[in-house]
């Protein structure tokens, strides 16, 4: 006889990047960039979850990650530069990405983007 094990139910939420509230004006100036968690830290969990869309604008987003990201960009893409080193690199539909604790990364998109992530945190965007 096989041991039955209890564990939370899985969770599905369809829709949530449709109504993403504008990150802090005051925290990034000029800037067109919306993000939420879909999922912080469920059943305590040291993970979170969620969209972020940036919107074409003059002012880049500069972001500095204080724990460990990553992002699956799902439309759009994304150009991304490391303030610290000058690595810039080009992400696209598809394109994972890793940002390190400690990275300072500057966004800016032609076009707009659209990019999940999961990040190592337990604390609000």
């Amino acid at each position: 006889m096989s041991e039955t094990t209890t564990v939370p139910a899985f969770r599905v939420t369809s829709g949530f990047w449709k109504n993403l509230p504008q990150m802090s004006v005051d925290e990034f100036p000029g800037t067109k960039g919306y993000i939420d968690d879909v999922h912080p830290n469920p059943e305590g969990c040291p993970m979170a979850s969620g969209y972020f869309r940036l919107e074409p604008t003059e002012a880049p987003l500069d972001y500095a990650y204080e724990y460990d990201e990553m992002k699956v960009v799902l439309d759009g893409e994304f150009r991304l530069e490391n303030l610290d080193t000058g690595q810039v690199e080009i992400a696209r539909a598809y394109d994972a990405i890793f940002f390190p604790k400690g990275s300072r990364i500057r966004f800016t998109t032609p076009e707009g983007a659209l990019a999940f992530y999961v990040g190592l945190r337990s604390f609000a965007p």
